[in-house]
């Protein structure tokens, strides 16, 4: 929101100089993000009055004029712009100006002509980027004047970095009550007062969208001068806005939206065949905007139409073959309140983003569009004539926001500031603000104005208090009992362990947003059907993850594509599953890696990591989370995985986790190489481990025996090891498999094992009788529930 100190000043003036009042709207929660000058340095600049114009002799695109300057006889001035003309009052500057860049004026020959100034264009002055001539002043402006004072060009520009749910304050209204409130200064709003029609002509007004449109009025007025050209005062408040002045009718509704918050639009009335209809598009309408494109539209998206083709995108843009030309007679004014769900978004994902869509998107107060148009109404008469019909309003009472009211307790207020305000306090801040209270028996009953959408809660109101208040004045106090400490479990999961030990192995912390694309969502987890978003920050970023992985597979793209060829990412944080009406948060640990297992060296060969690599990193955090043995790794089938390179971990039967490659349609769809590797733990689950307990050592020998068995290919190592170790019991101290084979002698659809076994008692030496019967066991064991062989 950028807007002009002398405008805001109009509607309210603290006794505080451009600075403070900087810092006190940044401390306020309205943060200021720049103040500029309303125009760079420059002196001598003059209103002259052009009285004769004639050609240079010597040269064809020049010429000489006579200018007045207030200084007595009239100057002769070479000037080179098409557009100057006799009458004309124009900025001149003098013999002896500086003009922006340090530029100074002097009496020069052009051509054989003497020049005594220059007059001067709006870029010259540093008024404007770009222009096509010399700046022609309105021809009331007085000669001799000095044209710095005479526009008030000595104002600053003071942009705000508004937070969304500060709409509210998307307008010199909105700043103004803030100001006003916080230093306790009335605020002078000008006067609105309703225009009474001069002529009986209406349009009829059909809301078949109430939801997303409860309240629409629209008003004609005929015979406009829509080339009327706009008053500099109104040009000027534009341009240190950062709107740029176009025509007389866009520049009245830009005008009403920086002023009073509410988006306007205007329609050529001829070119509107019957009424005005509020409805959802037709899946594939075409619509051509006013910036040149055309759109193909949605049936999600709400347009204003009328009865044979859509005039505009709702809330975002106008349409170009209804919009105000030069040639315009007869306008219809639109001002509307449309639901913040139904807008959202929407510019985005068109490709646009609009002043309107920004404000409708956060919200804009459903209860001015009356206000709005009327003011509209006064400055469009005022400058370009024209004859008002009646407003025309179509409402759908039970589609807008409800008042709301809100519960304030004073002695919640003292709990949560931690001090005291007196009630008269209170009730200032608060009918400032534009609260209706009706005082309680504790406090009082509050109803926000419609337009703070962000006031829903008791502590939204404190929270105001305390802002208006001042946090700074809040007094420090300190506790007055002991604080406790409790230690954490000794066997709960660590999360900053867990970090530690990741980064210690090469891997990188990411943080990615909590919301990702719906498309991106719907590749990774299509079985999960994600939290939309009420107003989305844009149409890539409007469901709530059910994973992980797809904020870390952004991620590691927009890597790749910065010739980052070795990437490890790993996140902690939450992912969100809607169950029913509930939605759970579960905490979780998520990793994306792919590229060489080391970084480039001379002392190893280049391989690119693969599925057991980042196993091992699994394995590393379930080892220091103390329930590696209790996890298991067993084949599975996950959409974002490959068939072939997918384990689920489970834990006493539940999953805590997936771990695998990623699948090939899954990196095809991403434009990602298929050896990226991923895993995601559910760390609440990790925790509960056996706390540690010591063990002698045994004095006794240990003995292995190594075995070759052969099993059929789709029989896991964990099913091998958990029979193992049943069948071998207390003896058992280590299981290592050193070998897997696949090959020669070995029969299609088998693979062989090679198992160590470390046997070894805690109270004698095992003798060859007492090995060979662990090893019978295991052996018969792994037959019977493996259908193991002996390999020979």
């Amino acid at each position: 929101m950028r807007f002009s100190e002398a405008w805001l000043r109009e509607w309210v003036d603290p006794p505080l100089d451009t600075q403070a009042l900087a810092d006190q709207l940044s401390l306020s929660g309205l943060e200021v993000d720049a103040v500029e000058p309303a125009a760079p340095a420059f002196t001598g600049v003059v209103v002259g009055h052009v009285q004769a114009v004639a050609p240079h002799p010597d040269a064809e695109k020049l010429r000489v004029c006579q200018v007045d300057t207030g200084d007595g006889e009239p100057v002769g001035i070479v000037c080179g712009a098409a557009n100057v003309a006799a009458g004309q009052r124009v900025p001149v500057a003098t013999v002896g100006a500086r003009l922006p860049g340090d530029f100074k004026i002097k009496r020069a020959k052009l051509r054989g002509v003497e020049s005594h100034g220059m007059i001067c264009s709006a870029a010259e002055l540093g008024l404007a980027e770009s222009a096509d001539g010399i700046m022609v002043l309105p021809g009331d402006a007085p000669v001799g004047e000095d044209l710095r004072a005479w526009m008030a060009l000595d104002d600053h520009c003071i942009e705000l970095d508004l937070t969304p749910d500060r709409a509210d304050c998307l307008s010199v209204a909105g700043v103004a009550r803030d100001v006003g409130v916080l230093n306790r200064v009335d605020v002078r709003a000008p006067s609105i007062s309703p225009v009474p029609p001069a002529i009986e002509a209406a349009l009829p007004v059909e809301l078949a969208a109430p939801a997303a449109c409860p309240r629409y009025l629209c008003r004609v007025v005929r015979g406009v001068d829509a080339s009327a050209p706009t008053p500099l005062w109104m040009q000027e408040r534009l341009r240190r806005s950062g709107v740029r002045p176009l025509s007389i009718a866009v520049d009245v509704t830009n005008y009403v939206l920086l002023e009073l918050g509410q988006p306007m639009h205007a329609f050529d009335l001829a070119r509107i065949d019957g009424g005005i209809q509020v409805r959802m598009a037709q899946e594939g309408e075409a619509l051509s905007l006013l910036n040149g494109e055309t759109a193909t539209l949605r049936v999600d998206t709400l347009v204003i139409a009328d009865a044979k083709k859509a005039l505009a995108l709702a809330g975002v843009m106008g349409g170009a073959d209804s919009a105000v030309g030069s040639d315009t007679r007869d306008i219809l004014l639109e001002s509307a309140f449309f639901a913040p769900a139904a807008v959202a978004g929407k510019a985005r994902s068109y490709g646009l983003h609009t002043d309107s869509s920004h404000r409708f998107e956060r919200g804009v107060d459903p209860t001015g569009c009356a206000g709005a148009m009327e003011r509209a109404t006064a400055l469009l008469l005022a400058v370009a004539g024209g004859e008002p019909g009646p407003v025309v309003e179509a409402a759908a009472e039970d589609q807008l926001p409800a008042p709301r009211q809100i519960q304030l307790r004073r002695r919640r207020i003292g709990q949560v500031l931690g001090l005291g305000l007196e009630d008269a306090a209170v009730e200032d801040i608060l009918d400032r603000l534009g609260v209706a209270l009706t005082a309680t028996e504790d406090g009082w009953r509050a109803t926000p104005p419609a337009g703070r959408f962000d006031l829903q809660l008791e502590v939204d109101l404190i929270a105001e208090l305390g802002r208006v208040h001042g946090y700074d004045r809040i007094p420090v106090t300190h506790a007055r009992s002991a604080a406790t400490t409790r230690a954490p479990l000794e066997m709960a999961y660590d999360a900053a362990r867990s970090r530690r030990l990741l980064l210690d192995r090469g891997w990188f912390e990411a943080v990615t947003y909590s919301f990702v694309s719906p498309e991106l969502q719907r590749l990774v987890d299509p079985q999960v059907e994600p939290l939309a978003l009420a107003n989305p920050l844009s149409a890539e970023l409007s469901v709530m993850r059910t994973s992980l992985w797809p904020g870390l597979l952004h991620a590691l793209r927009q890597n790749l594509a910065r010739q980052q060829s070795r990437v490890r990412l790993f996140e902690a944080g939450l992912r969100f599953r809607p169950d029913g009406d509930a939605l759970h948060q579960e905490p979780m640990l998520a990793g994306v890696a792919v590229g060489p297992v080391l970084p480039e060296q001379w002392s190893a060969s280049t391989r690119d990591t693969d599925f057991f690599d980042v196993k091992a990193d699994v394995e590393a955090l379930l080892r220091a989370a103390g329930c590696a043995d209790a996890v298991s790794c067993l084949p599975a089938v996950h959409p974002a995985l490959h068939p072939g390179q997918c384990a689920r971990l489970e834990r006493d039967g539940a999953s805590v986790g997936w771990l695998g490659a990623i699948h090939p349609s899954l990196a095809a769809a991403l434009d990602l190489p298929v050896t990226v590797q991923l895993f995601e733990l559910a760390t609440d689950t990790l925790g509960g481990a056996p706390r540690p307990a010591f063990t002698a050592l045994s004095k006794f020998p240990s003995i292995r025996r190594d075995l070759a068995i052969v099993v059929d290919a789709g029989v896991p190592f964990e099913a091998v090891r958990a029979t193992v170790r049943a069948a071998a019991g207390d003896l058992l101290r280590d299981l290592v498999l050193f070998d897997v084979y696949v090959g020669e002698k070995i029969d299609s659809g088998r693979k062989s094992m090679a198992l160590g076994l470390i046997l070894q008692d805690v109270s004698q030496t095992l003798t060859d009788d007492d090995v060979a019967a662990v090893v019978d066991r295991v052996l018969a064991a792994l037959r019977r529930d493996a259908g193991a062989e002996l390999r020979a």
